[in-house]
């Protein structure tokens, strides 16, 4: 009686499928070798990260003791730092401006459009304040006009030279009464532009017509 028959080829396909087998084992060990050599540096990179963490919450923890007995050993230090925070921030502020003020006082050729051919009469008794008025509207092209405002004073000087004024600056806290009701007088006659001030500060006043030209 014959054996069952071996079936054509199934020696080769056999052969076949073993050597695939032992390349995807191959392909596995080392899927898994990676695998293993990112977890060990994944964890060798978690105790650094402990460590410096822990450096870093030591060196907190001291420097909080320092400060604690710096602040017991010097009463009102907390309210002291406070202070000299809001003393350096008013410093930098006040220079800031003050910055900003040289600025605007060295670029006289943008007042130019404003009062190229213009008078500005200024009413008050003259001081620094007139002639750094008197400096600006010259640069810029104008004519300055002044008037002392005192009582005593030429009252036809002063119409005279209200009427040959495109733009009036008034002293409110040197000059007379009689002088300021004057000036008033002619301004809402008029209809001329008066600005009052404290002092004749070219800003001021050229703040006073951008904003009337803006209206």
């Amino acid at each position: 009686m014959k054996g069952p028959q071996p079936l054509p080829g199934l020696d080769r396909e056999h052969r076949a499928l073993l050597a695939q087998y032992g390349e995807i084992q191959k392909r596995c060990s080392t899927v898994i070798a990676a695998q293993a050599a990112e977890i060990a540096r994944l964890q060798a990179q978690a105790v650094r990260l402990r460590a410096a963490a822990l450096l870093r919450e030591t060196a907190l923890a001291w420097e909080r003791e320092d400060r604690q007995a710096l602040e017991a050993a010097i009463p009102g230090l907390p309210r002291r730092l406070t202070l000299a925070r809001r003393v350096e921030w008013l410093v930098g502020r006040v220079q800031d401006l003050q910055r900003a003020m040289r600025e605007r006082l060295v670029r006289p050729k943008a007042l130019a459009p404003d009062l190229r051919e213009k008078s500005v009469l200024c009413v008050g008794e003259p001081g620094a304040g007139a002639s750094v008025a008197r400096r600006v509207v010259e640069m810029a092209g104008g004519r300055f006009l002044h008037h002392g405002g005192e009582d005593g004073q030429d009252g036809p000087a002063l119409e005279a030279s209200l009427v040959a004024a495109d733009l009036v600056i008034c002293q409110t806290g040197c000059v007379s009464h009689d002088a300021y009701w004057r000036v008033q007088d002619h301004c809402r006659r008029t209809g001329k532009q008066c600005v009052l001030v404290e002092q004749p500060q070219a800003l001021q006043f050229v703040r006073s017509r951008e904003a009337a030209r803006s209206e």
